[in-house]
């Protein structure tokens, strides 16, 4: 079992940055890939970025130029947010693609206009 802490969300302005940082319990990569996923009120969990040990990353359509994933091959996982759109507002977790361990507690990104 991998248990992962999500830190770095907040309030920002329309235009902002934020970046995101997921610290795993263990080897970020346990078999899987990695990935960030946004949850809004009234929807479920939809991954926003998707990365391969190889460093392929996939994006959603909504946030692709805007959002980029890293690791350090270690513990660590970023998700760096730029031009910050009203839109990626939500709660933001890491976990596998597709899930596999239990859901952080998240970290909230609030962006205001």
């Amino acid at each position: 079992q991998v248990t992962y802490v999500e830190s770095g969300g907040g309030l920002v302005q329309t235009g902002g940055s934020l970046r995101l940082t997921c610290t795993a319990s263990g080897d970020i990569w346990s078999g899987y890939f990695m990935g960030w996923y946004r949850q809004t009120p009234g929807s479920g969990r939809n991954m926003v970025a998707r990365i391969t040990p190889t460093g392929k990353t996939v994006y959603a359509d909504s946030v692709k130029g805007r959002f980029t994933i890293s690791t350090n091959d270690a513990d660590t996982m970023w998700l760096q947010m730029n031009n910050l759109e009203v839109e990626d507002s939500g709660v933001y977790y890491c976990n596998t693609v597709p899930q596999v361990y239990d859901w952080g507690q998240g970290t909230q990104v609030t962006v205001s206009s």
